[in-house]
């Protein structure tokens, strides 16, 4: 799918594509690709902090995945609507003392005309788990709700 089937108003499909596309590029663990999916001005809560501008958005990805090791990720959407859409997530990852961590949230996202996101909110909790309770695998179906 182009870049235009990604525009708003968004269809089911143009709107799984969006979500899919943002789920590859948080895997990547790249921030500049990452932070290349939002509007300049951007506007982030994501738990207790709040980020403006593509610049605090890569420095919080650099730091988040130098202490968030072998993160690995999956969304599935939620919600939509012309301009919205909303996610559920989970990611997998582990700390620098080995202890695994799976990570539950939802995102609310704003896009503008161009198809950035201009505005990101995201509610996170964090539940450690052991290594054989590693499920999360990007890119394959729904998340299991626990």
């Amino acid at each position: 799918m182009n870049r235009a089937h990604r525009l708003p108003p968004f269809t089911h499909e143009s709107a799984l594509a969006k979500v899919q596309a943002a789920e590859d590029a948080w895997n990547s663990r790249d921030p500049e690709r990452v932070a290349g999916a939002y509007s300049i001005d951007t506007e982030w809560r994501n738990r207790d902090q709040h980020l403006r501008g593509r610049e605090q958005v890569v420095a919080f990805l650099t730091d988040k995945w130098d202490h968030e090791l072998d993160y690995r990720l999956r969304k599935n959407l939620w919600s939509f609507t012309d301009n919205r859409i909303a996610v559920r997530f989970q990611y997998e990852w582990h700390d620098t003392g080995g202890q695994w961590w799976r990570s539950y949230g939802n995102e609310l996202w704003d896009f503008d005309a161009l198809g950035y996101m201009r505005c990101r909110e995201a509610s996170i909790n964090d539940l450690a788990i052991g290594e054989s309770e590693l499920r999360v695998t990007p890119g394959e179906g729904e998340l299991p709700v626990w």
